[in-house]
C-alpha cells in the first residue's frame, strides 16, 4: 500500500463538507475513465467569493481526501483564485500523493474549475 500523509489519512477518515448542496450556484462532475473515480463539486458564491463547497466522490481514499481538502481550501477564495488552483497546489496541500494517485488532485482541480465555469454561465444566463 502506498504511503499517505497524515493529512490524506485525516481527510479520508474524517471527510469535511461531503454531501449534497441545495440549489448550488455552480456545479461540475469530473471522472477518470482509467480508474473509475468520479467527483461532483457544488459551490455557493457570495460577492465573487466561494463561501461553501460540497462534494460527492466515488473513488479511492486519496480521491475522497483531496475532495475534502479542496472543499476547505477554496472557502474564501475569489472565483479567479479558484480557477487558478492547480492540481499541484492540492497535492502539495495534502502533503503529497504517490505518483499513481496524482490523478485524484487533477479531478479536484478540474471539478472546481468546472463549477466556477458553470456559475459564470448561470450568471450570464440571468
Amino acid at each position: 500500500m502506498a504511503a499517505y500523509s497524515e493529512i490524506v489519512i485525516d481527510h479520508f477518515q474524517n471527510p469535511r463538507n461531503a454531501g449534497e448542496m441545495e440549489s448550488p450556484d455552480g456545479e461540475a462532475t469530473t471522472s477518470n475513465p482509467v480508474c473509475g473515480d468520479r467527483m461532483r463539486v457544488m459551490i455557493r458564491v457570495e460577492d465573487g467569493v466561494i463561501s461553501e463547497m460540497r462534494w460527492k466522490t466515488r473513488g479511492c481514499p486519496p480521491a475522497i481526501a483531496t475532495s475534502s481538502y479542496a472543499s476547505e481550501m477554496v472557502r474564501g477564495m475569489t472565483l479567479e483564485e479558484a480557477e487558478a488552483l492547480t492540481r499541484e497546489a492540492i497535492a502539495e496541500g495534502v502533503g503529497g500523493l504517490p505518483a499513481d494517485k496524482v490523478h485524484c488532485s487533477v479531478l479536484a482541480a478540474d471539478a472546481i474549475r468546472g463549477a466556477v465555469a458553470d456559475y459564470r454561465e448561470n450568471l450570464a444566463a440571468g
